[in-house]
């Protein structure tokens, strides 16, 4: 699971480099692959997990690395998630009201790049602290 989020922040890297050449539909297509890929493991392994192991001891064990790495992640990710499926639909489509689009998408799409980013780390730094143990 992890390499496999760590291979969404390389495409997510390759994504914004290829808006920045010019490439914008393989730019939407990098990008949009992998917020849909993200909202299929979240729901399929991710919130499954969450719920099992770190719901049911929150909040009154908010305090331990365990649970507030976990916590942190998954509502900091959810956020990400969230902001990713709306530039989606408010830059990609025509689904939504005009005035429910974006007019600033670079501005909005770098921001949201960095929070995947911090997301990532958070998810690194939770599955180093529930699967690897120190000798």
């Amino acid at each position: 699971m992890l390499l496999l989020e760590m291979g969404m922040g390389a495409g997510l890297l390759a994504g914004a480099v290829l808006a920045r050449a010019g490439r914008i539909r393989i730019h939407a297509a990098c990008q949009s692959a992998v917020v849909l890929f993200n909202l299929a493991l979240i729901v399929l392994t991710m919130f499954p997990a969450f719920h099992r192991q770190v719901l049911p001891k929150l909040p009154d064990r908010i305090g331990k690395p365990y649970y507030a790495l976990a916590a942190t992640h998954a509502a900091l990710g959810g956020v990400a998630e969230l902001a990713g499926l709306y530039i989606l639909l408010a830059v990609g489509t025509n689904l939504l009201p005009e005035k429910f689009r974006i007019t600033r998408y670079k501005f909005w799409m770098r921001r949201l790049l960095l929070v995947w980013w911090v997301v990532l780390f958070l998810g690194m730094a939770t599955y180093a602290r529930w699967y690897v143990t120190l000798r």
